[in-house]
């Protein structure tokens, strides 16, 4: 009995460390990606209009602009088919490049809100899972403990 209790424990062992191992990942990673995004949004030096001197490095920031270009942009044509009113996209027509131009900066900053949404979920699934293996190194270790005995 005593050894199966050791073998047990053991297991529980090995996977509380490997838990440990991938939640040390998931945060770094979280975090990594996360400098990485601010730094190059920071390097485009993306303001919100209206407030030049608020640069976009977060996903609350990110939301704001991307809301106020999607209103700019819907002043154009409310939709992509108003504008275009049946035919072809034009590359020489000014007003349906501008639309263009602002869809692009617009998916742009949604994108950046759901990266930084993605961020905070793999640093929190990262944090859950240290605990885990935490967990799990504890208890397979008192049933190593108990082996003993």
């Amino acid at each position: 009995m005593n050894k199966r209790i050791r073998n047990l424990s053991l297991v529980v062992i090995i996977l509380g460390v490997v838990a440990l191992a991938m939640g040390a990942v998931f945060v770094q990673q979280g975090f990594s990606k996360e400098a990485w995004l601010i730094k190059a949004t920071e390097q485009e030096q993306i303001e919100i209009p209206g407030e030049e001197s608020v640069i976009i490095n977060s996903a609350e920031t990110a939301q704001a602009a991307a809301d106020i270009v999607r209103e700019h942009r819907r002043g154009i044509a409310p939709t992509y088919g108003d504008l275009l009113g049946g035919e072809k996209f034009n590359p020489t027509d000014p007003t349906q490049l501008s639309y263009g131009q602002a869809m692009n900066i617009e998916n742009y900053l949604y994108l950046a809100v759901t990266a930084f949404g993605v961020f905070a979920v793999v640093k929190a699934i990262g944090a859950f899972m240290i605990v885990t293996g935490l967990a799990l190194g504890t208890t397979g270790y008192i049933l190593w403990q108990r082996a003993d005995k």
